[in-house]
């Protein structure tokens, strides 16, 4: 599967900002989400959009460090005015991500201190928090396959990298056990090594300590703790408590 420019993940990124906004048009906004304990969907949408705004206040200025949103001065609209809210902010990060050089130099939090970093992460976030909404309102999400294998390429690039806000992911160690996950629906595999400084992964196939199989939509899901294991849609093999183990602190 080709890998994805900044090119595709701006131009899917409009695609997920539509269904979003799409699925949320007309639906009552104290519904609960459940793949967000002790949210509802006014609280998602208000998540989603300040995080649109945030993004692109620093990708516009090509910020060299992180501004809170406090400094930002984001403001939330009348709760009857969030979906439109959301797609404005969405329709705004956008364009300044499809005006910028991708490889312009900027803070980022993850592996790629790059404009580009943000065109791929804002399009993983929408995909997942529009998944949020769309089991919050009982319908069952789908994510394009080549969207799924380079979400979770990213999640993996980017998990070591975010203790300072997950501490968990500082216990993604071990002494050689691993992890295989491999999609059924497309091509997809990965092999993650547990070490103990931390962990590595590639794309090799091979007998993990535990293995999964399911469609990329659902190992991504999987993987962002939005589906569990024992669902009727994953085959899983071997030891099942290493991959909750690994999930439980991967959790972002």
């Amino acid at each position: 599967m080709r890998a994805m420019l900044h090119e595709d993940h701006v131009r899917f990124l409009t695609v997920e900002i539509d269904a979003f906004v799409a699925a949320l048009r007309g639906a009552e906004l104290s519904t609960p989400v459940p793949s967000c304990p002790g949210w509802d969907l006014a609280e998602l949408i208000r998540h989603q959009g300040r995080v649109h705004r945030w993004a692109e206040w620093h990708v516009s200025r090509l910020a060299a460090e992180r501004h809170d949103t406090a400094e930002i001065g984001i403001e939330f609209p009348p709760d009857a005015d969030l979906v439109e809210w959301l797609a404005e902010g969405g329709a705004l990060l956008v364009q300044t991500l499809g005006a910028c050089d991708p490889d312009a130099p900027m803070w980022a939090w993850g592996a790629d201190h790059h404009a580009r970093f943000w065109s791929r992460r804002q399009l993983h976030e929408t995909a997942v928090h529009r998944a949020d909404a769309e089991l919050a309102l009982g319908k069952i999400p789908t994510i394009v396959p080549e969207i799924a294998v380079d979400a979770i390429n990213e999640l993996l690039d980017n998990l070591p990298h975010a203790a300072y806000f997950s501490p968990n992911v500082a216990e993604l160690r071990g002494s050689g056990e691993s992890i295989h996950l491999h999609c059924t629906d497309t091509d997809g595999e990965w092999m993650v090594t547990l070490e103990p400084d931390g962990f590595r992964y590639d794309h090799a196939h091979g007998k993990g300590s535990v293995a999964v199989r399911g469609s990329a939509a659902d190992l991504l899901l999987l993987s962002y703790n939005r589906l569990t294991r024992d669902d009727a849609r994953f085959e899983v093999f071997g030891d099942a408590a290493l991959l909750d183990r690994w999930l439980h602190n991967a959790a972002l």
